[in-house]
């Protein structure tokens, strides 16, 4: 079975309180977060037609703070699907509401599992792409995941030597100071 991204796709929208903010008066990140993940579950489980739950969150970037009395706009909807496991593309929007000005404050990826009634990870539907920008979303959304796969692989080599990897942190603000006797 496949399904559209349209038909699993989500937007809600919440007026940001002062019990939402943070001790300098911006909205807490936390906050936001719980929210995008909230999305993430109902994105998800409205595609795969099953319980969700969370198992990865790719790159959290807060670009714009949001201010209290705004409106946040989250925006979710399924990117890709593996075999048992979706990755659900988040934009979050605030709106100062007397102004109508909008600020992109935030995306980020939530990579969702499907479970069954037992708690086992489940199949879910395929995708149907309709668009150009769908389609980039997925092959983005592959790349992310074999770049991370990359990334992994490299560092958890049975071999891995941090020694080979010294002369990169000289561009860094890093002092690296191991004792004599220290063993990887």
């Amino acid at each position: 079975m496949f399904k559209t991204i349209d038909s699993s796709r989500i937007s809600i929208s919440q007026l940001m309180l002062p019990s939402h903010s943070n001790f300098s008066g911006k909205i807490h990140g936390g906050f936001i977060l719980n929210l995008m993940d909230q999305i993430a579950f109902a994105c998800a489980s409205k595609h795969s037609g099953m319980y969700c739950v969370t198992a990865s969150v790719d790159t959290v970037d807060f670009i714009n703070p949001i201010e209290v009395g705004e409106l946040v706009t989250m925006k979710a909807s399924v990117n890709y699907v593996g075999r048992t496991s979706m990755v659900i593309g988040i934009r979050v929007e605030s709106e100062h509401i007397q102004t109508g000005k909008v600020k992109h404050c935030n995306s980020s990826y939530f990579t969702m599992v499907a479970k069954n009634e037992a708690g086992k990870s489940n199949e879910v539907p395929g995708l149907i792409i309709n668009d150009k920008t769908e389609v980039l979303r997925f092959l983005k959304a592959i790349k992310r995941m074999t770049t991370k796969k990359s990334r992994q692989e490299e560092f958890n080599r049975i071999d891995f030597a941090f020694e080979d990897y010294l002369k990169e942190l000289k561009n860094y603000k890093v002092k690296i100071q191991l004792p004599d006797d220290y063993k990887n």
